[in-house]
């Protein structure tokens, strides 16, 4: 006797792709926050027109009037000139990008920035957040 076959189910079941979706969703909104690079800093909000950026160290000022170097702590400004005099050994005409937190007081910028030149930097470049 033949047993009688079921017609085939042409539907898909989605339900674990919204599963493995909706996870992907979450790791993303978690860890989207955690990939923000660099030193935590609120900049000036300025609309001025971009400029090209170079491949030059970033020196940043946080609020609490810490130094950095790109990513890396200073302990003061005799450690910036230290590192500025390394730098200027390979790149003599070298310019730097200079980003301050907004609630820092003027006098410790430009603090730092004389410092910076008395270094024998030519060039500092001011940062901005280009959503003013």
């Amino acid at each position: 006797m033949l047993k009688k076959r079921r017609p085939l189910m042409a539907e898909i079941n989605v339900t674990p792709f919204v599963d493995v979706m909706l996870v992907l969703l979450v790791i993303f909104m978690v860890t989207a926050p955690l990939m923000q690079d660099g030193v935590e800093l609120e900049l000036p909000k300025e609309s001025i027109a971009a400029v090209d950026i170079k491949d030059i160290p970033n020196i940043s000022l946080q609020s609490n009037k810490k130094i950095y170097w790109n990513k890396s702590e200073l302990g003061n400004l005799v450690d910036l000139t230290r590192n500025i005099g390394q730098y200027l050994q390979g790149n003599k005409d070298g310019g730097v990008y200079l980003q301050a937190d907004k609630a820092l007081d003027y006098g410790f910028v430009m603090q730092v920035m004389a410092t910076i030149k008395r270094a024998g930097v030519k060039n500092i470049g001011m940062v901005t957040d280009p959503r003013g």
